[in-house]
């Protein structure tokens, strides 16, 4: 199935042989004038047509370009729709939220995709599909400030937040409780950005959801939540109001499949699932470990990875999850240097010296790849990057030993979110008896893989900071933005 993205601040954003003009004059077609020359309802058209048209934001929590194609939270669960449908995507990308939020009210796409707010104030215009998540908005604040304990305290302090966000309508809500309250409504950057802002000192406040909040601080560890300003909040993709139900009915009942089948955790995971918890010493410690000790592993990195075709920030994520880049790092069961190699394992690559980090890396990297290499390629990416982690770490056949369990249980085992869940059933003497390889402690692969995902977020952001002029690669700060 081909998608089709079209970015509204450039002519092509994805391989389109069409004028971005042409191609607004064709939606305008599509919505306006064959409505008129036909009786179908309105889910008919779309498959006639075949093209799902969606409206959503260029990010790592709704849609961006990954190495292994298109990605994101909201492209996924659109992607999923539109192949249920058996028609192809076509992603549009407005500029503002304001324009975003145009687009369906004017009826110039079928759905927005953009991990929108359910507000009073929204239901109005739209209708909202069965939500999927569920955020707090918070205030945000620096911690090298002092924290407010409520909105009477912000003082004269800086708040911006989104324009015409659910941001600023809950702030709007709020400024008939506390009458002194004033904000910025900013109609230029995106939620991250003000995040950015803050953490600079450039503002003093701003507000976000707590989803985001958790995933930014990885990136600014610097941002605390001072206080809740709205109970939970859900998310839910926005249509256009109309007597014709049909795709809202679609819609209804594709997201009631998706959480019956457990589709929806699983999707929610492979975004999401590595950031539960916010390790701020960790945190702190990584980020100065990139700027000190990296610079010296790095180009052994480029090349050893170059040479096997994969990133080399994931094997430089999973060289610091193994030694924290210390060539001469020995743990108690006699694995060393940057890649913790056995001996055994060392043999078989031919490393003769393990304490050496050229050998180390190259080695380990050939070794990745070989693992990946026997996983099943029928599991998709990533799940079958993070399972060649995990086997990295375990062994290749306590992995299929997990897999095998997670079938067991009636659950995927070709999907990270259900192995994982397998994994330390390993070391529980009613599970392992069973297998055919027996005891493992296998809650330290989950731990091994989700902290590498972590890892390699920050570390890809660090790398994207350094190369472009945009002071907030969005490309690759993986977070969830519902306004």
């Amino acid at each position: 199935m081909q998608d089709t993205t079209i970015e509204a601040n450039k002519s092509l954003c994805r391989p389109l042989f069409l004028s971005l003009t042409a191609v607004i004059a064709g939606i305008i077609f599509i919505f306006n004038v064959l409505p008129k020359l036909s009786t179908l309802t309105l889910l008919e058209q779309i498959k006639s047509d075949g093209q799902l048209i969606v409206v959503t934001r260029n990010s790592p929590t709704t849609y961006y370009e990954d190495v292994d194609g298109p990605a994101g939270l909201e492209y996924e669960m659109a992607k999923m729709f539109a192949d249920e449908l058996g028609v192809e995507l076509t992603l549009l990308i407005p500029e503002t939220l304001n324009d975003l939020l145009n687009q369906i009210s004017n009826n110039t796409a079928h759905i927005a995709a953009a991990g929108l707010t359910i507000t009073n104030d929204r239901q109005k215009i739209f209708q909202f599909s069965p939500p999927y998540q569920e955020i707090t908005e918070q205030l945000i604040y620096n911690i090298a400030n002092r924290r407010p304990r409520n909105l009477t305290q912000i003082g004269g302090g800086t708040l911006e937040v989104v324009a015409n966000s659910s941001h600023e309508e809950r702030l709007k809500y709020l400024n008939d409780i506390v009458p002194d309250l004033n904000w910025k409504s900013n109609h230029e950057l995106e939620s991250e950005e003000l995040l950015e802002m803050v953490s600079e000192d450039i503002i003093e406040y701003t507000i976000a959801d707590s989803n985001t909040l958790s995933l930014n601080q990885r990136f600014h560890i610097n941002l605390r939540a001072a206080f809740d300003v709205s109970e939970p909040q859900l998310l839910a993709w926005a249509l256009p109001k109309s007597e014709d139900n049909s795709l809202f009915l679609a819609v209804e009942q594709f997201f009631n499949k998706i959480k019956n089948n457990g589709e929806l955790i699983r999707v929610i995971e492979r975004n999401y699932g590595h950031v539960e918890d916010f390790d701020y010493v960790g945190t702190k410690i990584y980020r100065r470990h990139i700027e000190t000790r990296l610079p010296e592993y790095q180009t052994l990195f480029e090349e050893a990875a170059s040479e096997q075709n994969v990133d080399w920030r994931l094997i430089a994520a999973m060289g610091y999850q193994e030694s924290h880049w210390d060539p001469n790092a020995i743990s108690p069961t006699g694995v060393r240097g940057i890649m913790m190699l056995t001996l055994k394992t060392a043999k078989d690559l031919d490393v003769k010296d393990r304490l050496d980090p050229e050998s180390s890396i190259s080695g380990g990297t050939r070794y990745f790849k070989q693992t990946k290499e026997r996983i099943d390629k029928s599991i998709p990416e990533p799940d079958r990057t993070w399972m060649a982690m995990a086997a990295y770490n375990v062994g290749f056949y306590h992995l299929q030993d997990a897999r095998e369990i997670t079938g067991k249980l009636n659950k995927n085992p070709n999907r990270w979110i259900d192995v994982k869940q397998a994994l330390p059933l390993l070391a529980k003497r009613k599970w392992y008896k069973e297998t055919r390889f027996g005891y493992a402690r296998g809650w330290e692969p989950v731990r091994y893989v989700e902290n590498i995902r972590s890892y390699y977020d920050i570390l890809k952001w660090v790398d994207e900071s350094n190369t472009v002029t945009t002071p907030v690669p969005k490309e690759f700060l993986k977070i969830p933005k519902s306004l």
